[in-house]
């Protein structure tokens, strides 16, 4: 919006939302006061199917892997050895482990298993990479559901059932067209959850994005740790796509958390805190500059911060050798974000191609360890011994070659969510590696990262409501 303030054509490409952060802690997933984008209700609801095609998509695979195992069909997979679980769109801790195929012979073989949520499954990551109904396709045939009782690969297309679940996906694949409050073209499609795969809307829609407009604002969720590390290592080296800045986004509120502010005192006036947090920011610059790429720090401007704490913040930005710009967007729409857009036009006309961090032919531990070190600034990784069984799979399968999308909490820089700030002489530690070979990236489980959140102690639910003439509120 601030770009199209300036005269520049520009368009935003952003994920869906998932039901269960909309009815969980975070509430949806459209903006606030004048930067939303609209249908609001409708997006943060069931909006286009996408999401829900992609659930069923999943759960065909799980219901035919269940079934193959019922009618004993070859290959025989070993029900120790299921990586396929059940996905649905919404929070439910309870679900995360259980036991299915209880009731009798006729109800199949008893076997452990349970839910994730459906922005953790990889046909939502599937979706969001390909570019075509063959790709789709192609993808999700590689992937890979278990071994059997001679540890054996089982993929999707030992099923043969590949087609059927691309058909599911048939209108999922087209991108979905929107407005922001300006009038901004927006596309909002796919919800790859950030923390577990790539976070990023689908390739397709930042392509046509690319064919109607001068400027493509993309987001990339989380944290720079998160977020730009696995748009630049895994969708930018995938698609072709050529990012050519970096907004970090940035509130004194946060850098007060991190310097050690309880949430409750955040709206307290506190410059010492917000710089004791400032070692976090100035960690996501230099890890920008890891890729080449310029960046400049959006600060988003809440109504208590004082102009004390703006300044210093400012100040701090500038001696790390940064550009910030102040962003009111929320109560300016966008002629709160004009400094910010001019900033950014100017630090792409000085672009460099950017960089990813590893190459591909390196080891799974190397970029483990690279992406851990650098990145998140650990001391080293540890492997727990179900991870290199799973590294000797990788290897035997002949995957070595795949990025990886590791997995960690998005509270912290260290896989610890308690760890704020800039932490120090931590290890990260890899409990496991999840191969999603359709996806085409490895999985590294690290800390307590879950698939499937549970609801907080308030949930956003209790909030929501709809009248006689269905009109939805408290969807914030």
């Amino acid at each position: 919006m601030g770009l199209n303030q300036i005269g520049k054509k520009a368009a935003v490409t952003l994920r869906e939302p998932s039901l269960g952060p909309v009815f969980g802690m975070k509430g949806g997933a459209t903006g606030g006061g004048r930067a939303k984008v609209y249908p609001t209700e409708d997006i943060n609801l069931n909006f286009t199917g996408d999401i829900h095609a992609v659930t069923a998509a999943h759960n065909l695979i799980a219901a035919s892997i269940d079934n193959y195992l019922f009618r004993r069909v070859d290959p025989l997979l070993d029900v120790r050895k299921i990586f396929w679980n059940r996905v649905m769109d919404m929070n439910d801790r309870a679900l995360r482990n259980l036991v299915v195929g209880l009731g009798g012979k006729v109800n199949g073989f008893p076997r452990e298993s349970g839910f994730g949520i459906t922005a953790s499954s990889e046909v939502m990551a599937i979706l969001c990479l390909s570019e075509s109904y063959p790709e789709l396709k192609e993808r999700l045939g590689k992937i890979l559901l278990g071994l059997t009782v001679d540890d054996q690969p089982v993929f999707l297309n030992h099923l043969r059932i590949s087609g059927a679940v691309a058909a599911i996906l048939r209108d999922a694949l087209k991108p979905n067209l929107v407005q922001t409050s300006e009038g901004t073209p927006a596309f909002v499609h796919g919800g790859p959850f950030a923390n577990i795969a790539q976070g990023t809307c689908s390739v397709l829609s930042m392509k046509l994005a690319l064919k109607i407009s001068e400027f493509v604002v993309t987001e990339a969720g989380f944290g720079c740790d998160l977020g730009a590390e696995k748009f630049f290592d895994i969708v930018s080296q995938k698609s072709g796509l050529d990012p050519k800045a970096v907004v970090l986004v940035a509130s004194v509120r946060a850098l007060k958390l991190h310097g050690g502010v309880s949430k409750k005192e955040l709206d307290k006036p506190n410059p010492e805190a917000m710089l004791r947090g400032f070692a976090n920011l100035e960690k996501h610059l230099e890890n920008v500059a890891k890729f080449k790429l310029p960046a400049v720090v959006a600060i988003n401007r809440f109504p208590n911060d004082t102009t004390e704490e703006i300044e210093t913040l400012r100040h701090a930005i500038t001696e790390v050798g940064a550009q910030s710009a102040i962003v009111t967007s929320f109560e300016d729409g966008g002629k709160g974000a004009v400094d910010l857009a001019e900033k950014i036009v100017s630090a792409v006309d000085h672009a460099n191609q950017f960089e990813p961090l590893y190459p591909l032919d390196s080891t799974v531990e190397e970029k483990i360890n690279r992406v851990s070190q650098e990145i998140y600034g650990a001391s080293g990784v540890d492997f727990s011994t179900e991870a290199k069984v799973d590294l000797k799979l990788i290897e035997r399968l002949n995957l070595t070659q795949l990025p990886v999308c590791i997995a960690k909490t998005q509270y912290s820089l260290s896989d610890n969510p308690e760890l704020l700030g800039k932490p120090q002489n931590f290890t990260i530690k890899v409990r496991n590696i999840g191969i999603s070979s359709g996806a085409g990236f490895l999985v590294p489980f690290t800390g307590a990262i879950m698939l499937m959140p549970g609801l907080p102690k308030t949930p956003s639910a209790e909030s929501i409501d709809i009248d006689e003439n269905g009109k939805i509120t408290g969807l914030l």
